[in-house]
């Protein structure tokens, strides 16, 4: 290249009608140009965008009446991706290329021109992923978190923040934070890397992921508007939570994620219970389980009363019919000799041959005859007996099984819910002198000169305050 004043010697010669080459004059341009215009601030709209696959872009800034071709080299950090119709304003210099006497703007700073031009542009993308259905894909939190990941700087406000309010309300959980620049060039791939690089985990991987930053104007909040994120988001396994700006700030990973929040904060409330309502609720489960298992406790007790009268109902009927079957017999054999006196005083009146050894015979067959009918009916009612009693025993015996594996199952989860349980993982409570749980610190000090009693899990320590 010319110095400035092989510059100046050659519009000294071209004033002097010096024949120049076309090198000679393109490159005179050149310096001239680079020299005066070595930084300037452009406006214009992008047009003609094309991404080369060396990573350079070429494009055209273009108002109502002009056009001037622009080149951002790979390498140069912008805060957000160029599209084409865009309305940006540039910072960096103006240079000519000799070898088609063209002049263009090398761009080394931009930035969107103006909050109407950011919302327009907003507006146009959520309506472009939406179609490319990156806010359909919702997926359900799960309601006891073991692990939470927390996606933001580390240097900020916000993430003490939410450590504190996690410890207030739900201290079991643990966190994992994945430091991110929250705003400026590159934010939106850290951000897209943090949420893909929880999910690719191999161990334990987050229950969870809050991406979260604190307020700030449009231009410091658009990383979360931008593709890479949305995508990243949308593609997540892990339920995501935005937790961006304020309550009045919105961004397209609002859309994108599976529940939004208005704050940091509140990010942390939607994803964990409190711990004063889940022992309240243990507490009234454990009520409800005692109760349910002394009402199943009283329904079998009131069962086995019952089958244990019917038990004792059968027998005093069998022996009831045992006994009226007797009294037939004896009727019946009554009957017989009746009869065979009856019969024996005829032959007697006709003189029957033998009279006597007639009637021996003939009640011999027919005693010989109904007893055999007697012992067939004592037999078949005895079988129908035994059968109806082994039938009855065994649905008895599948009934208590049944209840008494319920009443198992319902002891384990009632041992499971019992404080002693929550006393073994290292807590304890405390109560006065009258067994009252003291659970605020408020009570604790309105206790003044009385008895105070720690509870652990292998006894209690008694003190006065």
């Amino acid at each position: 290249m010319l110095s400035n004043l092989a510059l100046n010697n050659s519009l000294h010669i071209l004033n002097d009608e010096k024949i120049l080459s076309v090198s000679e004059l393109s490159l005179a341009i050149k310096n001239q140009i680079e020299k005066n215009f070595s930084s300037v601030k452009l406006q214009g709209e992008v047009s003609g965008l094309k991404k080369h696959s060396s990573g350079h872009i070429y494009l055209s800034l273009k108002d109502n009446d002009s056009v001037i071709n622009a080149i951002c080299w790979r390498g140069t950090k912008l805060s957000f991706q160029l599209e084409e119709g865009m309305e940006i304003v540039v910072e960096g210099r103006v240079t000519s290329y000799p070898a088609r006497s063209q002049y263009q703007f090398i761009i080394e700073e931009a930035s969107i021109a103006g909050e109407g031009a950011l919302l327009k542009l907003l507006n146009e993308r959520k309506k472009l992923f939406s179609s490319l259905g990156y806010f359909n894909n919702k997926r359900k939190l799960p309601k006891f978190p073991q692990l939470i990941g927390i996606i933001t700087s580390k240097t900020g406000a916000v993430l003490q923040d939410m450590r504190h309010r996690l410890e207030d309300r739900y201290p079991f959980c643990n966190v994992s934070v994945w430091s991110v620049n929250v705003q400026g060039i590159g934010a939106a791939e850290q951000v897209a890397a943090a949420v893909r690089g929880f999910n690719f985990m191999t161990q334990k991987h987050p229950d969870i992921l809050i991406v979260a930053r604190g307020g700030g104007s449009i231009e410091d909040l658009w990383p979360f508007n931008e593709e890479v994120v949305v995508k990243a988001v949308f593609e997540s396994r892990i339920p995501v939570i935005s937790a961006i700006g304020h309550e009045t700030d919105t961004t397209l990973i609002d859309y994108a994620a599976d529940l939004r929040a208005p704050t940091p904060t509140a990010a942390i409330e939607l994803a964990t219970p409190v711990l004063s309502e889940i022992k309240t609720q243990l507490s009234d489960n454990t009520f409800r389980l005692n109760n349910f298992i002394q009402r199943i406790v009283r329904e079998f007790s009131s069962r086995l009363d019952s089958v244990s009268k019917c038990l004792n109902s059968s027998q005093f009927a069998i022996l009831g019919i045992t006994q009226k079957f007797d009294d037939k017999i004896e009727r019946f054999f009554v009957a017989i000799q009746n009869f065979l006196q009856r019969e024996s005083l005829k032959l007697q009146t006709k003189k029957l041959i033998n009279p006597k050894e007639f009637l021996q015979k003939q009640m011999l067959r027919l005693q010989s005859k109904k007893l055999i009918s007697l012992e067939n009916y004592i037999r078949l009612k005895r079988q129908k007996f035994e059968a109806s009693i082994s039938v009855y025993n065994r649905i008895l015996k599948n009934y208590f099984d049944k209840y008494l594996e319920k009443i198992i199952v319902l002891s384990n989860r009632l041992e499971q819910g019992s404080f002693k349980k929550i006393l073994s993982k290292g807590f304890c409570f405390i109560t006065d002198s009258s067994g009252n749980t003291i659970e605020t610190k408020e009570k604790f000090q309105r206790q003044k000169g009385s008895e105070f009693c720690i509870h652990f899990q292998d006894g209690s320590f008694t003190f006065e305050k």
